[in-house]
């Protein structure tokens, strides 16, 4: 088997994926990389081998003959690059979120189905243990039919993680509750076996937005400033120079199967991790823990309180980074390239989440008022529903 030729777009934080595509001699090989950060492309050949092909334009890349391409850049870059790639016939590993407004992944949809070219989003908690196995309880009927879904995410490591870089500045991202919660409102997605048609929220800067110590930290990338010692948030220094995200926000979702669900994101508590509580007509799934000795409980026998669950499903973490979901999310993308056929993660389902997180984020700038989502037009939706064939 020959070795497909890959692209890697932005060699900052999240280039640890393209490091488990790069298997000479095994089916894949990075052989070109791009950054504007001179001193990232100087580390690409250490990376990935002297062959490698650096430039500081991913234009240049457009013909280089790959058969593949990660792009993992700042999100307010995604669309752009991603067309680029998709018109020029480069099958495209789009980092989530897929894009920063509606309209723009609109836009890359359109795109990979008028080129035929492949399309790949980058929603690594649908291969993550703990979200695995509630989705099989649910699945299985543990719970009846699912009614209700609520997450709290307690993101520990928020000050330090967004608000002392690009996240921080709405204009990279539109806020955090697309950027960070992209990822949980996909799950939430696919726990209810739906989609969000109507969403509001309330949320605010309201620790972050109080710090005055600022600092423009150039090309330095979160593990370089990261550390578990700042404590309390409103001690943190060096934040960026732009904090204009809100740093709370609450949303609620009315889905098209009459599912109603809830997300709640705190970028200031003491612990990091996420909960999600899933209600059916027969029993409640909740998650303790999302990580290594992470449990699923399930309880559907009536009671008082008890802690105890009726049943307990114990969730093995792989090895591998976000709980080896990331491992899985590189063979799937690298099979489908190859190969074709369907995914777990799905590009409709990738803008869904989008469409949910930047109407919540209108809605709370606007004191809570309710928004409408449309769906993605039934002829595009069926594309990406039969594998891209």
């Amino acid at each position: 088997m020959d070795d497909m030729k890959l692209g890697a777009i932005g060699l900052g934080m999240r280039s640890d994926l393209v490091e488990l595509a790069h298997r000479p001699g095994s089916g894949s090989v990075v052989s070109a990389a791009c950054d504007r950060d001179p001193r990232m492309l100087a580390q690409a050949g250490n990376r990935f081998g002297e062959q490698v092909r650096t430039t500081a334009d991913h234009h240049e890349l457009l013909d280089a003959g790959l058969d593949g391409v990660f792009v993992l850049t700042p999100d307010h870059t995604h669309e752009e690059i991603g067309l680029d790639f998709l018109a020029a016939g480069v099958p495209v590993f789009l980092d989530k979120p897929m894009a920063i407004s509606i309209e723009g992944c609109d836009r890359l949809l359109a795109a990979a189905r008028s080129y035929r070219t492949p399309l790949y989003i980058g929603h690594n908690m649908r291969h993550m243990p703990v979200v695995v196995a509630m989705r099989e309880l649910i699945d299985s009927g543990a719970i009846g039919e699912v009614k209700a879904i609520w997450c709290r995410h307690f993101v520990g490591h928020g000050g330090d993680f967004y608000f002392k870089d690009w996240h921080a500045d709405r204009r990279n991202t539109t806020g955090l509750l697309l950027q960070k919660g992209a990822h949980d409102i996909d799950v939430i997605h696919w726990l209810a076996g739906g989609y969000t048609r109507r969403v509001n929220a309330m949320g605010g800067l309201t620790v972050y937005g109080d710090i005055t110590s600022r600092q423009d930290r150039g090309g330095q990338l979160m593990i370089d400033w990261l550390s578990k010692d700042n404590w309390p948030p409103l001690g943190l220094t060096g934040l960026n120079p732009v904090v204009d995200v809100e740093d709370l926000s609450m949303m609620q979702m009315q889905l098209d199967n009459g599912v109603l669900a809830s997300y709640q994101q705190c970028h200031y508590t003491p612990d990091y991790w996420r909960n999600y509580t899933v209600i059916g007509t027969e029993g409640r799934i909740e998650n303790f823990g999302d990580s290594e000795g992470a449990e699923v409980r399930v309880w559907n026998r009536r009671s008082e309180y008890r802690a105890e669950a009726d049943l307990v499903v114990p969730v093995h973490t792989p090895t591998g980074t976000h709980g080896g979901a990331d491992p899985l999310l590189v063979a799937e993308f690298l099979r489908f390239v190859r190969e074709g056929g369907s995914t777990v993660t799905s590009p409709v389902a990738a803008r869904e989440a989008v469409a949910a997180g930047y109407a919540a984020t209108m809605s709370l700038r606007d004191g809570g008022k309710a928004v409408d989502i449309a769906p993605v037009p039934a002829d595009l939706a069926a594309y990406f529903a039969h594998g891209q064939q």
